[in-house]
């Protein structure tokens, strides 16, 4: 529990800085666009960068695991996403609730969870649901909200419209042209790690100020706010990792160490990237905010739950 305490606190404390500057004024009510606009631009395409430029894909290549953590993820989105169209239509709000639900907080608390429950082993598997994560999940999203924003334009002209939105899209471009250093075995050049280090370093601390600042802000809650997001967090933190379980032990057996790490890994809260995407798309931001939120207090007592039953 001090463990898992000693990782969580330190995320309230920075969504709780951003709430109080945006409460007493310190921040005025454009610091959330731009402070996003930072993270999406810059510092979360850096940290991206910089994860898959020193990946190998030697160590990477765990099929079972990459089937069951991949597979978890995007049915739970592809079920909100469905869900969503069912409900309200064709929308471009469905894929931002859709990550709300299945987008878990591996790069933030993943690591340093997994590393303190499983020991260093862990790394690697936290590095490949990253990875998932972000090259997958954030981008497939982004490609659904793109073809719904464009909706009932020329099929040709709405491919053109997507595929500029992606090929200019640097949470997109970053990984991919990282993918040159693995497979060149070339190692990135010192000033340019340091640059990486750095910047890529500013995208959570900054992503959860954000965070806050947007939760200072006054607003009413929309109707129905509240069913809704109850149903996004037990998606989360309760279907997520049973499909993952079920995965692990039936169609993809992992030894027991393994499977310990995708349930963990598909139990994590609910990630800022959702938040990110529906802040600078305009699309339930209020909803996505309030997942991460809760889904993060509850994770304290769903992953302690589960570390006990463990041993």
């Amino acid at each position: 529990m001090t463990a898992i305490l000693g990782i969580v606190l330190p995320v309230f404390s920075l969504i709780f800085a951003g709430w109080l500057a945006r409460r007493i004024g310190v921040m005025g009510p454009q610091a959330t666009s731009e402070l996003n606009r930072f993270v999406v631009y810059l510092a979360l395409p850096a940290l991206l960068f910089d994860i898959v430029a020193k990946s190998s894909w030697h160590e990477l290549w765990q099929p079972h695991f990459l089937a069951v953590f991949t597979l978890s993820t995007m049915a739970i989105f592809t079920l909100t996403v469905a869900a969503h169209a069912r409900h309200s239509g064709f929308e471009a709000d469905g894929p931002v609730l859709g990550l709300a639900a299945s987008y878990p907080n591996t790069g933030f608390l993943g690591f340093p969870l997994l590393l303190a429950a499983l020991g260093p082993w862990s790394n690697t598997l936290t590095l490949i649901s990253t990875i998932v994560v972000a090259c997958v999940l954030f981008a497939g999203a982004i490609v659904l909200i793109e073809i719904r924003l464009h909706v009932g334009s020329h099929p040709l002209r709405v491919a053109a419209k997507v595929g500029k939105s992606l090929a200019t899209n640097p949470l997109i471009v970053a990984p991919m042209v990282a993918c040159f250093f693995p497979t060149t075995g070339m190692a990135v050049p010192q000033p340019v790690e340091v640059f990486l280090k750095l910047l890529g370093g500013a995208a959570s601390p900054a992503a959860l100020v954000g965070l806050g600042l947007f939760l200072g802000e006054k607003r009413q809650a929309a109707k129905g706010a509240g069913t809704l997001t109850a149903m996004l967090v037990t998606l989360k933190l309760a279907v997520h990792p049973l499909l993952a379980w079920v995965l692990a032990v039936t169609l993809f057996p992992l030894d027991p160490p393994a499977r310990h790490a995708a349930v963990l890994l598909a139990m994590l809260p609910t990630g800022t990237g959702p938040f990110m995407l529906a802040e600078f798309y305009g699309r339930e931001a209020g909803v996505t905010a309030r997942v991460i939120l809760i889904s993060t207090v509850l994770s304290i007592v769903t992953v302690s739950a589960y570390l006990t039953m463990i041993g």
